[in-house]
């Protein structure tokens, strides 16, 4: 098991299965409530024309891309813990 305990494996799966249903409980009530305005942040391009609409959430990757980097690193540091 990639050199370590089923304990510490089994740990990892409990930390992994937390925060998917944190994510479901998020993504359940974020289609009746926008979270501070997640997904149209300031920043979001977003043109709207006669007969075309385009939306690129750039800022709102950014701060999605920075939240997953941290809980990975934070993930990887408790998994090398002995």
């Amino acid at each position: 098991m990639m050199g370590g305990t089923p304990l510490q494996f089994g740990k990892v799966l409990v930390f992994f299965g937390i925060i998917f249903i944190i994510l479901g409980v998020l993504w359940i009530a974020g289609s009746k409530v926008s979270f501070f305005g997640f997904g149209r942040l300031p920043g979001d391009i977003a043109y709207k024309g006669k007969n075309f609409q385009f939306y690129f959430p750039i800022v709102s990757c950014l701060v999605l891309s920075v939240v997953l980097t941290l809980v990975f690193w934070v993930v990887s540091i408790l998994v090398k813990r002995p």
